[in-house]
């Protein structure tokens, strides 16, 4: 299993429309847990993986969690989109994110890409909060 900082923007990305927030997520994650999330590369996600959800305004600081369903795959359909990934939000993880996010100094993280692997130093303090 591999763990990945999925990076969300949302003054910049929506899903299907709607802001892609922390209160956006959160509500996704106990109405409408299965996603499928942009990529812009196809990395090396397999199912099973986790996406650590990092929003980057009002505050840097990763507020949800998700598992990998699929291998991503090419989107045919938005040729803005290259890629695109089956995920599952974590409806317990991301709750307990949300009440107790993980600030970006607690991550390490250097320069910020849309998507990164966790740094294995990081990955405690992820699972403690996530409660997982």
């Amino acid at each position: 299993m591999a763990d990945w900082i999925y990076i969300l923007n949302p003054n910049k990305d929506t899903l299907d429309g709607e802001p892609s927030d922390k209160d956006t997520i959160r509500r996704l994650a106990e109405e409408e847990p299965e996603l499928d999330l942009w990529l812009g590369r196809r990395n090396r996600m397999r199912p099973g993986d986790r996406l650590w959800i990092f929003f980057t305004h009002p505050e840097a600081v990763v507020a949800a969690v998700a598992g990998v369903d699929e291998e991503p795959r090419d989107d045919t359909d938005d040729p803005d989109v290259p890629y695109l990934v089956a995920v599952t939000l974590l409806t317990e993880a991301t709750k307990a994110l949300y009440r107790d996010p993980v600030a970006r100094d607690e991550l390490g993280l250097g320069q910020v890409r849309t998507v990164q692997k966790v740094k294995p130093e990081a990955l405690p303090v992820l699972l403690e909060r996530a409660g997982l």
